[in-house]
C-alpha cells in the first residue's frame, strides 16, 4: 500500500506541506470521554452587532497576574488570567459544586489535553483573557462531540447559524462547528468581538456568547430605563444565564487557588502536541490514521468534525495529526498513490448515497414547501370564510335592527293611528250623543207637573209611556218623585229606542279606553273573517281599525291593532259608532241563529248580550234587538 508512486516527490511534498499548530503532549493512549458537564445547553441566539459599545468599569479593573511556572499549560493559562475577582454567593455556589466532583475536574483535565495548547494559542494571539480558555469546560466539559438540544454542537457549542456566520462549514460531510482547529479560532474571534462591543466587561461579553448580544442590549437598556445599574450582576436575566457567568469563574478561580482547595493539577506540559496538514484532497481516515499509526478512535478525537469515513470531497482538506507522530504521516502520504487515498468503491457509493439523500431531501423539502403553501391556502380560506361569516352576521345584525326599527316604527305608526281614530270615535260619540238628546228633546210631547200622591207609575201611565222612559228623560236617579217637580214627558213611539240608545252609548264611553288597545300577529292561514270572530268583532270594523279593505289579504307576521278590551268588543261597542243603529226583529218560524246574524253582520255573541232572552233557546216570536251598522248595505 505505502509502494513508491511514479507521481514526482515534488507534488507528493506539496500536498503534504505542514502547517503547524501548538498542542500539548499527551500519552498516546486514547482519550476517555466519561462523565457529563454541568451544563451542555446554550439557548438559541441571533448574531446581531450593536451600533455602540456598553462602557463598563471591569475593563479598568486591577487583575492578579500569576507569577509562577509557566512550563505546564495550566501555569500558562494562569498567567494570562485577566478578569477581575468577583466576590459573589453566586460564584461561591458553583465553586461548592466543582469542589464536591474532584473526579470530574480530573477528567476535563484529561479531555483538555489535546487541545489546551492550542487554545491559548489562539487566545494569546488574540490578546484575549487566558480565563476564557476555560470556558470549554461550561460549554461541553471538553466533549468536541457534544450535542445540545438547542442544536449546539462542539467544544465551544455554536448552533447552525452562528457557526455559518463565522465561516464554520456545516454539510453531509463535514461540521466545522465540531472541528477543534476551525472552531476554536471562529469561537476567539467571537469572543473578541463581544469584548470589544461591551468596551472590555467580560462578564457582559460571557453573558452575550450565552444569551445573545441582542438579548443582553436590551436588558441593559431595559435597566437604564428603571435607573438601576447596567452591570451583569444587576441584569434581570434567565437562570441558565445568570449562572453561565458564575460557574466560568468558579473553575477560574478553582485553578488559580488549586493548592488552597488542594486540588491536583495533571502535568501537561506547555508543548505543541499536534499539527495541522493540508492533505490537499480528500481521504480515508482510516488509511490517515494508519499513515499516523495510531488508533482510528484516537485519531477521530484530533479530527471529530468529519462525519463519514473520509474527509468532504470539497474541503477542508486538513487533519489534526501528534507532532510525535507527524514525521511518519507525511513520509507514508508521500508513498501513497493518489487512487489509494479514497476506496473508490466505498466513495461511489457513499457520493450516491448521498445524491440520493439530497435528492430525498430536496423532494421532502419540496412536500414540505407544497404542504405550507397548501396550509397558507387553507389559512386564508378559512380567514376569508371567517370574514364572510362576519360579513353575513353583521349584515343580519343590521336586518335585525332594521326590522326591529321598522317594526317599532310602525307600532308607533298603528299606536298614533289607534290614538287618532279613538279620537275621531270619541269626537263622533260625542256627536252621536247630542244628537241623540237633540232627538231625545224633539221627541217629547210636553212638560208635566207633577201633582201631590203621584208617582212615575202614575205619570207614565197617564202620558203613555214608561217609568225607565221618565227617569232617562229627567235623570232621575230614584223610583220617587217631588211633589211640584216639573217632568218632560217623551212620546210614547220613541221613548223606549231612545233610552236604550242613550245607555248603549253611556256603556260604549265607558268601555272605550284607549291604553285597552293592542296588537293581534296574524298567523299562517288567518283571514278578516276568522280574526274577527276571535275577538268578537265585524270583518269591516277590524278592517277600519287597521286602516285596510276587508278584500284585502292578512300576511303572516302582520300585527293587527285590537282596539278596546283584551276581551271581545261588546255590541254596545259598537252600537256607540256613528253608524250604529238599533233594529228589533220578530224571530220567524224556521229562522237559526246563524242565519239572524249573518243577515244583519253580527256575531252570535253579541246578539246574546243585547238580548238575554236567547238564553232560553230561539223561538219563533220572540222580538229580538239588533244593533248593527246602519252603513253596511246589505242590511
Amino acid at each position: 500500500m505505502y509502494s513508491n508512486s511514479n507521481r514526482s516527490a515534488s507534488f507528493l511534498l506539496v500536498l503534504a506541506s505542514l502547517i503547524a499548530v501548538g498542542c500539548s503532549e499527551t500519552p498516546d493512549e486514547p482519550i476517555a470521554i466519561e462523565g457529563a458537564p454541568p451544563v451542555a445547553y446554550t439557548p438559541d441566539f441571533k448574531y446581531k452587532p450593536l451600533k455602540k459599545p456598553y462602557n463598563s468599569s471591569f475593563s479598568k479593573s486591577k487583575h492578579k497576574v500569576y507569577s509562577g511556572d509557566s512550563a505546564t499549560v495550566w501555569g500558562r493559562m494562569l498567567s494570562m488570567y485577566a478578569l477581575p475577582e468577583v466576590n459573589s454567593e453566586r460564584v461561591d455556589k458553583q465553586l461548592n459544586w466543582y469542589l464536591d466532583h474532584p473526579d470530574y475536574i480530573a477528567r476535563i483535565q484529561e479531555r483538555a489535553a489535546p487541545y489546551m495548547h492550542l487554545i491559548l494559542d489562539e487566545l494569546e494571539a488574540k490578546n484575549l483573557p487566558g480565563e476564557l480558555a476555560l470556558l470549554p469546560v461550561v460549554e461541553s466539559a471538553f466533549i468536541p462531540e457534544a450535542y445540545s438540544r438547542s442544536d449546539a454542537s462542539g467544544l465551544w457549542q455554536f448552533i447552525p447559524s452562528t457557526g455559518r456566520f463565522f465561516g464554520l462549514k456545516q454539510n453531509a460531510w463535514y461540521d466545522g462547528r465540531r472541528d477543534i482547529y476551525a472552531s476554536t479560532k471562529a469561537a476567539t474571534s467571537f469572543l473578541q468581538d463581544l469584548g470589544e462591543t461591551f468596551g472590555g466587561d467580560w462578564c457582559l461579553a460571557l453573558a452575550s456568547y450565552n444569551f445573545g448580544k441582542g438579548n443582553i442590549g436590551k436588558a441593559i437598556e431595559k435597566n437604564e430605563y428603571n435607573g438601576r445599574p447596567t452591570d451583569y450582576w444587576s441584569l434581570d436575566l434567565p437562570q441558565e444565564t445568570e449562572d453561565y457567568v458564575p460557574r466560568l469563574l468558579a473553575i477560574a478561580k478553582l485553578f488559580a487557588n488549586a493548592d488552597k482547595y488542594n486540588v491536583h493539577l495533571q502535568n501537561i506540559p506547555n508543548k505543541a502536541y499536534c499539527a495541522l496538514v493540508n492533505i490537499g484532497s480528500q481521504l480515508d481516515l482510516d488509511v490517515a490514521a494508519e499513515m499516523a499509526e495510531m488508533p482510528l478512535q484516537s485519531f477521530l478525537k484530533l479530527n471529530p468534525g468529519f462525519k463519514k469515513d473520509s474527509t468532504a470531497p470539497e474541503g477542508p482538506h486538513h487533519l489534526l495529526v501528534p507532532v510525535t507522530k507527524l514525521q511518519k504521516f507525511k513520509e507514508n502520504l508521500a508513498e501513497l498513490p493518489y487512487d489509494e487515498r479514497v476506496d473508490q468503491r466505498q466513495r461511489d457509493e457513499e457520493m450516491l448515497a448521498e445524491r440520493q439523500r439530497r435528492a430525498e431531501q430536496q423532494r421532502a423539502d419540496r412536500e414540505r414547501r407544497e404542504d405550507l403553501q397548501q396550509a397558507q391556502r387553507e389559512r386564508l380560506e378559512d380567514q376569508r370564510d371567517e370574514q364572510r361569516q362576519h360579513h353575513e352576521e353583521q349584515l343580519a345584525l343590521r336586518q335585525k335592527e332594521y326590522a326591529e326599527a321598522e317594526r317599532k316604527r310602525r307600532d308607533e305608526k298603528l299606536l298614533a293611528q289607534s290614538r287618532r281614530d279613538k279620537q275621531e270615535q270619541d269626537r263622533h260619540e260625542h256627536e252621536t250623543l247630542a244628537q241623540h238628546q237633540h232627538d231625545e228633546y224633539a221627541s217629547f210631547t210636553g212638560r208635566y207637573k207633577v201633582r201631590s200622591g203621584e208617582t212615575l207609575n202614575s205619570i207614565a201611565s197617564r202620558n203613555h209611556t214608561t217609568v225607565k222612559a221618565l227617569r232617562q228623560a229627567n235623570h232621575l236617579a230614584a223610583s220617587s218623585v217631588n211633589y211640584g217637580t216639573v217632568l218632560r214627558i217623551p212620546s210614547s213611539k220613541n221613548a223606549e229606542a231612545i233610552a236604550e240608545i242613550k245607555a248603549v252609548t253611556k256603556e260604549a264611553k265607558n268601555s272605550s279606553k284607549p291604553e285597552n288597545s293592542r296588537f293581534y300577529t296574524v298567523q299562517k292561514g288567518d283571514t278578516f273573517w276568522n280574526v274577527s270572530q276571535r275577538f268578537s268583532l265585524s270583518p269591516k270594523t277590524l278592517a277600519e281599525w287597521n286602516g285596510m279593505s276587508t278584500k284585502g289579504a292578512l300576511r303572516s307576521g302582520q300585527r293587527l291593532v285590537i282596539k278596546g278590551s283584551s276581551h271581545s268588543q261588546s255590541p254596545q261597542q259598537l252600537a256607540s259608532s256613528s253608524s250604529t243603529r238599533l233594529i228589533r226583529y220578530t224571530v220567524k218560524k224556521g229562522d237559526t241563529l246563524t242565519q239572524i246574524c249573518k243577515k244583519f253582520g253580527v256575531s252570535a255573541g253579541d246578539l246574546r248580550k243585547s238580548n238575554s232572552d236567547l238564553g232560553k233557546g230561539l223561538r219563533s216570536g220572540l222580538k229580538l234587538k239588533i244593533v248593527t251598522d246602519s252603513s253596511d248595505p246589505t242590511i
